[in-house]
C-alpha cells in the first residue's frame, strides 16, 4: 500500500505552491499550521514540509513554522529546503523534524552528506533527487548539475541510503499526472528502495496508478489545494485497501 504524504511548501510563512519550481508562478493557499492540523484531523500521519525561502536563500528560514507544526500536531514531518551546513541540519532536528530531505549537498558536498548519513542514520535522512531533463537539479531548482539520476542514486544507495524523494520538475505543480515511467525505472534498478514520488499528481486515480506500479510512497500538494483530491475519499480508499490485504 502506497504511503500518502501531503505537502506544505512555505514562502514568507504562508502555504504556497509553485509551478515547475518557478518562484514567479506562485499561488498562496493559507496558513501552514492550520493546513497541517486539517491533514491530521482527516487521518494523515505524515507531512512533507519544504522551506522554499530556505532553498532560495541557501539556509533555513522557516524553522519557527516547522517548530510550530511539530508542537501542535503529532504528524511525522520530513523537512527540506536550505539545509546546507551542519548548523542547518542541527536546526532542522532542533525544530523537531523527524527526518530531513537533503539534495543539493549530496551533489556539491558529497563528503558532508556522507558524514550526515553516518551521524543521523539512514532512517532520518532522505536523499532528494530532483530531476530535470535527466539531470539532478540543485539550489532550489535554480541550477542543473551534470549528475545523471540512476548513477547518482546508486552511489548513495551503495553507501546505505534507504529513502529517496524523486521529483520530476517538469511535472511539479502542473497537475499533468506523475512521471510513472521514471519512477518504475528507478524501482526496477533499485527494488528495495523506499522511493517517494513527487510531481504532477492531479487526482486519486494518479495515486492509484502509482500504487499499482509498485511505488512505495507519494508526495502531493497542489491537487489538494486546487480541490482535485477529496482527502476523505483518499483516506477511505487507503483504509479499504489495508482491510483487504
Amino acid at each position: 500500500m502506497i504511503e500518502l504524504i501531503p505537502a506544505i511548501d512555505i514562502i514568507n510563512g504562508q502555504c504556497v505552491r509553485l509551478t515547475k519550481g518557478d518562484y514567479d508562478q506562485k499561488t498562496v493557499y493559507g496558513e501552514p499550521l492550520q493546513m497541517a492540523q486539517e491533514f491530521e484531523r482527516i487521518g494523515f500521519s505524515r507531512l512533507h514540509v519544504v522551506d522554499l525561502d530556505g532553498a532560495k536563500s541557501k539556509h533555513i528560514v522557516n524553522g519557527p513554522v516547522l517548530q510550530g507544526i511539530a508542537a501542535e500536531t503529532r504528524l511525522v514531518i520530513d523537512f527540506g529546503g536550505g539545509i546546507k551546513t551542519d548548523e542547518d541540519i542541527e536546526e532542522a532536528f532542533r525544530c523537531c523534524a523527524s527526518m530531513v530531505t537533503v539534495g543539493s549537498i549530496a551533489v556539491t558536498e558529497p563528503d558532508r552528506f556522507m558524514r550526515w548519513l553516518e551521524k543521523y542514520g539512514a532512517d532520518r535522512l532522505i536523499l532528494g533527487a530532483d530531476v530535470r531533463n535527466g539531470k539532478i537539479s540543485i539550489n532550489g531548482w535554480k541550477e542543473d548539475s551534470t549528475e545523471d539520476l540512476l548513477p547518482f542514486l546508486k552511489k548513495y544507495i551503495d553507501a546505505g541510503v534507504k529513502n529517496v524523494l524523486c521529483t520530476e520538475i517538469s511535472k511539479d505543480g502542473t497537475l499533468a499526472g506523475p512521471a510513472i515511467a521514471l519512477y518504475k525505472e528507478v524501482m526496477s534498478a533499485y527494488p528495495d528502495l523506499h522511493l517517494i514520488a513527487s510531481g504532477g499528481v492531479s487526482s486519486i486515480d494518479d495515486i492509484k496508478a502509482l500504487d499499482a506500479a509498485g511505488i512505495p510512497a507519494v508526495v502531493f500538494g497542489k491537487a489538494i489545494y486546487e480541490g482535485r483530491i477529496d482527502l476523505h475519499q483518499l483516506i477511505e480508499w487507503q483504509m479499504n485497501c489495508q482491510r483487504t490485504t
